[in-house]
């Protein structure tokens, strides 16, 4: 799967996203270059050529190419968690898996995030040489992500395999006891970052805008995960917050 996905802060759609394998890197700035790929923040605030992120495995870094500015990247799943990247720094590991880059640009605050959806774990059935496993299926079950496929498959998990999948608003009421700034556009977020850390493939039925329906989208994470058992009977104690609670 790709090491890291960049979305720029106005993103419409998964086709805006910049997706980096290992050892790739995008620059960021006013200026787009003549070649690669580039992430153009037209504001006059922001230096021409403002910054890199480089695909690092499962991790990334964040070089600071600007002369005057810090950058701050923020967890935005933390308790404030963040790091700062002085001017002229460069290669500063980022260790989030959900992360968001501010950039200060003159009376704004400009931001996009990164995601870094892959996890490696140590293959133990064998030598302990060589490269490390991907996992097939990297969850975290103290992400609000997780929260959310486990409201998702909550219904079918309680007995009921033929229960219709709620719908947002549902999800929204389902969550928001331990989950207060809960909102319909945050609960499709997590989805569609659910289908792009799943690796499901797009739907065949498409909106005329031409993205994959959100109701086939959620029927195919909830068969994936009631399949594989990345969702259990147990998980359900994640919804009424007596124990496991996502961060």
């Amino acid at each position: 799967m790709h090491s890291i996905i960049v979305v720029p802060m106005e993103s419409a759609c998964p086709d805006d996203h910049f997706h980096l394998d290992p050892g790739d890197a995008l620059r960021f700035g006013r200026t787009a270059r003549p070649r690669g790929p580039h992430l153009t923040i037209a504001h006059e605030g922001v230096s021409r050529e403002a910054g890199e992120i480089t695909a690092a495995g499962a991790y990334w870094r964040l070089s600071n190419l600007s002369g005057a500015q810090t950058y701050v990247v923020e967890n935005p799943e933390g308790a404030g968690e963040h790091i700062k990247v002085p001017p002229g720094r460069l290669d500063a590991p980022v260790p989030f898996e959900f992360s968001r880059v501010v950039l200060p640009a003159g009376s704004d605050l400009l931001s996009f995030d990164v995601w870094a959806p892959r996890h490696d774990y140590l293959d133990r059935s064998g030598p302990r040489a060589g490269a490390p496993t991907a996992s097939a299926f990297p969850l975290d079950r103290g992400k609000r992500y997780f929260q959310v496929l486990v409201a998702l498959c909550a219904s079918r998990l309680r007995g009921e395999p033929h229960a219709a999948l709620p719908t947002a608003e549902e999800l929204v009421e389902r969550l928001r006891p331990f989950w207060p700034s809960v909102s319909p556009a945050s609960v499709a977020w997590n989805i569609d970052y659910l289908a792009v850390k799943l690796r499901l493939k797009p739907a065949p039925d498409t909106v005329p805008g031409g993205g994959p329906r959100l109701n086939g989208k959620k029927e195919r994470l909830v068969s994936l995960a009631l399949r594989f058992d990345l969702v259990r009977e147990d998980d359900l104690t994640l919804l009424t917050g007596k124990s496991g609670c996502a961060r």
